[in-house]
């Protein structure tokens, strides 16, 4: 204690001092917020060495990377096949064409579509010159497309309202730069053609453009977040200190805890992803909560009548080891993002708890140096006055069999709703209708074709076996069990494209819409399809150079994670009963988004709990105090998450991390309030009026706390970004059941443990 009160007296008289050498050294870390970088790339979400997208990775580099975007073309009215929209379509595609870094355009109207003449066999764009169609040529067209199994449910929409435009690139190493060219060329291009064509309607889409949307969305939260989560926790700092001069004084913290861990990010060489981009938001709420204990107490103190100094010395007395324990299980919580598989959870993680570690250095030099020399003011209490706190005390107390009970039924009653939550992600839902791209895609999805894709790389085990009859025979199987699926829109398979040559070149005979029987009739027929295709309509994103393998792309319909892997799962178990030669495992963007939700943060998660748990029996000196003190904080997250699946019922990528760092965050309430208990109890006063003066000395600052952060977090509901707000919401409800947790259930329970025991 001696050393505590000379180390207060230190800080109070070179208060100026301190202040020089704090500013000297947030500038000196400031300065590497230079060197901050910021991605939109949505591969930052995944590890290195994720077997998904690693898998992902082997079907672009044997076939064709899935760099895409889709443009659908919806006409007011009267549908595609009509002369102004196929014109639309032709001229859409003639443009794509054009866009930086297209390699390839598929459309409804340059579809290679083949047909017999004769002995010879033709491939042909299904539409050229679309204006000049006459009304049989336009019914032709209509009913090519729509039987047309590599068109309906793709490129059109089966209905015949929309038509569509593929457009595949090849991207540099460094991507960035040319998403933006890509989207903006696009956009100027649709903006011509609906300038042109006004009574129809374009909707943009796609992986490409989903990346701009990350940038945007990223950007949108540095620029509009950070700004409104300062002013939110500001103001109603201000509202509950009712102190103008604590209020700024807590402003200077933030400012030098904000740059400081900026800086420090930079110096280390951060990627700031729309996930770890949420970093200032979090260290400011947590600044914020830290400091206000020392405001709020050195407050209180002036008000009972300490001079200025003495409050704040008694303030750092009481509150350092407090506050030093809660920025430890704080960093202790989201250090343990490390296990998560996703390396933004990883930068999130470490980033948050350097802030922690600064907010806590700052919060003993800085700030009882800034209330130093700031003439704070404070009105006395009238004596014999009671505060809302001391009444709410009494209240718990009193009824503190009744609080046991009904929160333990609460509880329950919530917990149930676990099971109703579903763990999922899906691209398509990552942001919200604000974004065009949401909106678009929306379109799309109802309107044209799936965009969550099985893709299946099916292997002949052996170069030029993709024409041997059985194997054509397995993968044909394999489509047309997957066409019979509920979930599925729309197959695209190599087995198609040789029963669709094996009838052209049998005279366009419908009987002969079957696979050939004899492997070198079908090689020819391939070979004599392949030099007939124009440039970039050719097969390489169907079938691997040695032809040893092809392509099989299972488009679904609007579909959770949980019945994308279900899918799957069915689909391994029909190839082991039928081909188990072919037998593999459907990869592709929506799969590898569909298990990410999947990664286990378990161990992290179980690690950080059983470390705060330990830390907690230790603190307390007393196993059965710690074990007490674990239940209000393991109960609030399964609230929470009960309450979510009663609400919402499906989380995504926040539900990996929520618990592990809530956990860290929501033990700081239970460490304050069973640090002051514990002392009273150790100098003799009873357990019921040691519960009641804890509420009536810690209870404002509790109240303040859970007020600031959960408002700080909630601020993520502003974000258009689908697990920013999914994990503001989680931990503002997590924060503020565990604040009831702290006042309804904690006392009861130590009342019911404790029962006046020395």
């Amino acid at each position: 204690m001696l050393n505590l009160e000379r180390y207060n007296a230190a800080i109070l008289r070179h208060r100026w001092w301190v202040i020089f050498l704090a500013s000297l050294a947030m500038l000196a870390m400031a300065s590497g917020a230079r060197f901050l970088v910021v991605t939109s790339d949505y591969r930052t979400l995944f590890a290195d060495d994720d077997p998904h997208l690693l898998a992902f990775d082997a079907l672009e580099n044997t076939y064709a990377a899935s760099n895409a975007a889709l443009v659908a073309v919806a006409p007011r009215s009267g549908g595609v096949f009509t002369r102004e929209a196929l014109g639309a379509i032709e001229e859409l595609t003639e443009a794509a064409w054009r866009v930086p870094r297209s390699n390839r355009v598929d459309s409804l109207t340059n579809y290679s579509h083949s047909r017999a003449d004769g002995d010879d066999l033709i491939v042909e764009p299904l539409v050229e010159d679309a204006r000049s169609l006459n009304d049989a040529d336009l019914e032709r067209v209509r009913r090519t497309a729509l039987n047309e199994v590599e068109l309906s449910g793709r490129l059109v929409s089966h209905d015949a309202r929309v038509g569509g435009v593929a457009i595949s690139f090849v991207l540099p190493e460094n991507p960035e730069v040319a998403w933006v060219e890509i989207t903006d060329s696009l956009n100027t291009i649709l903006d011509e053609a609906r300038a042109r064509h006004p009574d129809i309607a374009y909707f943009l889409t796609g992986n490409v453009v989903m990346n701009r949307a990350f940038a945007q969305a990223t950007q949108d939260d540095v620029e509009t977040l950070i700004p409104v989560v300062f002013l939110v926790i500001l103001a109603a700092t201000a509202l509950l200190l009712r102190s103008l001069l604590g209020t700024c004084a807590i402003a200077v913290l933030l400012a030098f805890v904000l740059a400081s861990t900026a800086g420090f990010a930079g110096w280390v060489g951060t990627v700031l992803t729309p996930v770890s981009g949420s970093m200032p938001i979090i260290v400011m709420t947590f600044a914020v909560a830290y400091s206000i204990h020392i405001v709020t107490t050195t407050l209180s103190g002036m008000t009972e009548g300490l001079a200025r100094n003495d409050a704040i010395a008694k303030s750092l007395a009481g509150n350092v080891y407090p506050v030093f324990l809660t920025m430890f299980t704080t960093s202790i919580g989201f250090l343990s993002l490390n296990f998560a598989e996703s390396p933004s959870f990883h930068v999130l993680g470490n980033m948050v708890a350097f802030g922690a570690f600064c907010t806590f250095l700052f919060s003993v030099t800085l700030l009882p140096a800034l209330l130093s020399i700031l003439p704070l003011r404070a009105s006395r209490v009238h004596s014999g006055r009671v505060s809302l706190f001391d009444r709410f005390g009494v209240f718990v107390v009193a009824r503190r069999r009744f609080l046991l009970w009904s929160v333990s039924l609460a509880t329950v009653i919530l917990v149930l709703g676990i099971p109703r939550n579903e763990l999922g992600d899906n691209w398509t839902r990552y942001f919200d209708d604000r974004y065009e791209f949401r909106r678009d895609t929306d379109f799309v999805i109802e309107n044209l074709t799936g965009l969550d894709r099985l893709e299946y790389s099916l292997k002949a085990g052996r170069e030029g076996g993709i024409t041997d009859p059985e194997y054509l025979r397995k993968v044909d199987s394999f489509a047309e069990w997957f066409r019979s699926q509920p979930e599925v829109m729309h197959v695209q398979a190599f087995a198609d494209i040789m029963k669709r040559l094996n009838k052209n070149l049998h005279g366009d005979a419908p009987s002969f819409h079957r696979l050939p029987d004899d492997p070198k009739l079908a090689a020819q027929y391939l070979l004599l399809y392949e030099l007939s295709l124009p440039f970039g309509g050719d097969l390489n994103d169907r079938i691997d150079v040695a032809k040893t393998a092809t392509r099989m792309t299972v488009v679904l319909r609007d579909s959770s994670s949980r019945e994308q892997r279900g899918l799957n799962v069915r689909a391994r178990a029909w190839l082991a009963d039928n081909a188990p030669e072919l037998a593999t495992d459907a990869t592709g963007l929506s799969i590898v988004f569909a298990h990410l939700s999947q990664s286990s943060m378990l161990w992290g998660t179980l690690t950080a709990m059983a470390i705060i748990s330990f830390i907690l029996i230790w603190v307390f000196k007393s196993v059965r105090v710690g074990l007490i003190a674990l239940v209000p904080n393991f109960i609030p997250p399964a609230m929470s998450f009960g309450l979510w699946g009663h609400l919402i019922g499906n989380v995504g990528l926040a539900a990996s991390v929520v618990t592990a760092i809530a956990f860290g965050i929501i033990v700081d309430d239970t460490i304050h309030f069973l640090t002051h208990y514990l002392k009273l109890r150790r100098e003799g006063v009873s357990v019921p009026e040691a519960i009641r003066s804890v509420f009536r000395t810690v209870g404002q600052a509790l109240a303040t706390t859970t007020a600031v952060l959960s408002l700080g977090f909630l601020v993520f509901t502003l974000s258009g970004f689908e697990s920013s707000w999914s994990m503001g919401v989680l931990i503002s409800m997590t924060i503020v059941l565990a604040f009831l947790a702290d006042f309804l259930l904690l006392p009861p329970l130590v009342m019911a443990l404790d029962r006046d025991k020395p």
